[in-house]
């Protein structure tokens, strides 16, 4: 069988042939003065005689070139029909293998993206995706909801978004760093579609970013931390704890008291091993002790008893515990507060703020009146610190939740306690200079 290539060849070889002799019967006939004439006619022949004889050839190539540009256009429904021709045939059979190929893949694709967008959609995460001229090109139905009452914000600018926010969100989003932050039910009702009765929801903001299409795009994430450890399940714990303690207590105390009478009917034996075996359960039950007191103190926390407080008494005494700058003035406005269970969260988050691997000398303490929406009193604790990575600010709140080695995990969840008993809330973020800052708000209140 001959290959395409020896086919185009013996066909122009043909043409030119017929074309020769047609020419020359022209000459012969017409003589000398019509030897244009007869090369004119031997060029025609030769064209008409090619055309005719690749036609085939030109119809498979012209449909394979349209079937390319369909793929350029993502059209994969073109299939082409064999020529009788086998190389034709074997490149008719490649293409019509891969727009097959492409099709399914396509197909695919499209389902995927469908249950990725049911997925994303019926995310309870707020997901809002923005190019880099701050022009939002996504929202999920979260998003929606959180943001305009239910509308799309597809095609907002950002700045226009977060005016119409309330303003705990919308400092979140304008800070462009992750961390913790509070919002209150009618705050999150007022920028959504619900008004409940203003509980605290503490919220997780994160942030990405990614090119596409040689386009920068952003991503911003918002992740309701409140509901992954609801109040029942808070409540549960703490019944835990409060058994635990009790029954360990049970046992630590009459330990204790042992130990205290077993070093003095052996005083006078004046046996150094059976005395540093006395001090090793004595200073064991007392660090059982202390660990149990700590644990309970999470579970036993009392209503806060309120009365004025003494800002100048209690900075004072916090110098006593860690050292910081005071940045601002002491606040003027009376507010009547829990002063013990207060100093005892300024400790923990100064405590923290030493912890961070920070300069000492660059843990701040600062105060801040605010007035508006609600007036209230702002804190704030800062530091250089190695700051959080954003799977820990996420689960800092959380109960037994520490990267510390020796940690308990309810320093920063009994601060949370506190300030919420206070009717307060607390958040957390880094600082684009570096570190942590902590910032804890609590609501005036003068009677």
């Amino acid at each position: 069988m001959l290959s395409l290539r020896t086919k185009l060849v013996l066909a122009n070889m043909l043409s030119c042939l017929l074309g020769l002799l047609c020419g020359a019967l022209v000459w012969f006939n017409l003589g000398d003065s019509a030897l244009w004439l007869a090369l004119i006619v031997m060029l025609l022949v030769c064209y008409f005689c090619s055309s005719w004889l690749t036609k085939r050839l030109s119809d498979s190539l012209q449909a394979l070139e349209i079937g390319l540009l369909n793929f350029k256009d993502n059209d994969f429904s073109v299939s082409l029909h064999p020529y009788g021709e086998p190389q034709l045939d074997n490149l008719v059979h490649l293409y019509n293998q891969a727009s097959a190929k492409l099709r399914s893949e396509r197909q695919f694709i499209y389902q995927r993206e469908l249950m990725l967008d049911k997925v994303i959609q019926n995310s309870p995460n707020v997901m809002l995706l923005i190019d880099d001229s701050q022009r939002v090109i996504y929202a999920n139905s979260a998003a929606r909801h959180l943001f305009n009452h239910g509308v799309n914000v597809e095609g907002m600018l950002m700045p226009e978004l977060v005016e119409m926010l309330p303003d705990s969100l919308k400092n979140a989003l304008n800070s462009e760093q992750e961390g913790l932050f509070a919002m209150t039910d009618n705050e999150a009702g007022a920028a959504g579609d619900n008004v409940t009765d203003g509980d605290v929801e503490t919220w997780h903001i994160s942030r990405g970013s990614f090119t596409q299409n040689n386009q920068q795009h952003h991503l911003i994430l918002l992740k309701q931390l409140t509901k992954e450890l609801n109040r029942q399940e808070v409540a549960v714990w703490k019944k835990v704890i409060r058994i635990i303690s009790h029954e360990l207590n049970n046992s630590v105390a009459p330990i204790a008291s042992m130990v205290n009478s077993g070093k003095l009917l052996t005083q006078h034996l004046d046996n150094s091993k059976l005395q540093l075996i006395f001090d090793t359960i004595e200073n064991r039950t007392s660090h059982l002790s202390q660990f149990i007191s700590h644990y309970a103190q999470f579970a036993k926390l009392p209503l806060p008893q309120k009365a004025l407080v003494d800002w100048a008494r209690m900075t004072q005494q916090l110098t006593q515990q860690y050292s910081f700058k005071l940045l601002t003035p002491l606040p003027i406005l009376d507010i009547k507060l829990d002063a013990v269970q207060l100093e005892q969260v300024l400790i923990n988050l100064l405590k923290n703020a030493h912890e961070s691997g920070a300069d000492k000398d660059s843990v701040s303490l600062a105060f801040e009146e605010i007035s508006h929406p609600v007036s209230g009193l702002l804190i704030r604790v800062d530091d250089l610190g190695s700051g959080m990575s954003s799977e820990v600010l996420s689960q800092a709140l959380l109960p037994f939740y520490s990267t510390k080695q020796s940690g308990t995990g309810i320093g920063l969840p009994l601060c949370r306690e506190i300030i919420e008993a206070h009717g307060g809330r607390m958040s957390m973020q880094n600082r684009p200079e570096g570190g942590l800052s902590v910032k804890v708000w609590l609501p005036y209140q003068t009677s």
